[in-house]
């Protein structure tokens, strides 16, 4: 099953991991240590951030360390960028309507 980027993300689990191997390449018992969990939970979550290509595994010597693809990060960015332009015109719009109803009451 082809899995896309936002469902990796919708679990917080999950985004507890990216936040965690975003600072630097960690191995699944690390992962597990830093968020009180177990090493089979931490599997499987790291095998759907795998199969979307949110994180990638570089084999050192016996372990395997998982790093953050930030290339493929930037689709969530791209897709919220529209909301951000949404969000900034109605903020403008409350401060025009904000100053307009201050000088109102001058």
């Amino acid at each position: 099953m082809r899995r896309d980027i936002f469902q990796a993300v919708a679990d917080p689990t999950r985004r507890a991991i990216i936040v965690l191997i975003a600072l630097q390449a960690m191995t699944p018992n690390a992962i597990a240590d830093n968020i009180n969990t177990t090493r089979q939970a931490v599997s499987k979550h790291l095998r759907i951030l795998t199969e979307c290509e949110l994180i990638k595994q570089e084999q050192k010597g016996r372990e395997i360390y998982y790093s953050l693809e930030i290339e493929k990060m930037k689709e969530i960015d791209k897709w919220l960028e529209q909301f951000k332009k949404i969000w900034e015109t109605k903020f403008n719009q409350l401060d025009n309507l904000l100053t307009t109803i201050k000088k109102v009451k001058k």
